[in-house]
């Protein structure tokens, strides 16, 4: 039985972007979750989600295993990006964009 470090490992090692929220994207359950689910649907970044909220021991092991205490948590091509006020800190200087095309993930808007 894989433990949730290893869970976690594997689905981050799956996903070219992950994303660590509570909710979903269609139904975001905090406004950070939401923020940041605005700012990679507004970019046109296809990722996948995984909502903390339904699972316990993921919500504590996200936390541990990036050693960050928050939630949401975006990780890109096996790297922990950060959270809420990073991913929109990002963005709104014009971090993003480049930051996610030097790793390859394609934007599918301008």
């Amino acid at each position: 039985m894989p433990t949730i470090h290893d869970r976690i490992a594997e689905d981050i090692a799956a996903n070219d972007v992950i994303l660590y929220m509570k909710g979903t994207p269609i139904f975001p359950q905090c406004g950070f979750s939401a923020a940041v689910v605005e700012i990679l649907t507004q970019l046109g970044i296809k990722f996948k989600a995984v909502d903390v909220l339904k699972d316990p021991e993921m919500r504590d092991g996200i936390k541990a295993f990036s050693n960050w205490p928050t939630i949401p948590q975006l990780y890109v091509k096996g790297e922990f990006v950060g959270g809420c006020d990073i991913v929109r800190e990002m963005f709104e200087n014009g971090e993003l964009k480049p930051f996610l095309a030097d790793k390859g993930i394609a934007l599918e808007k301008a």
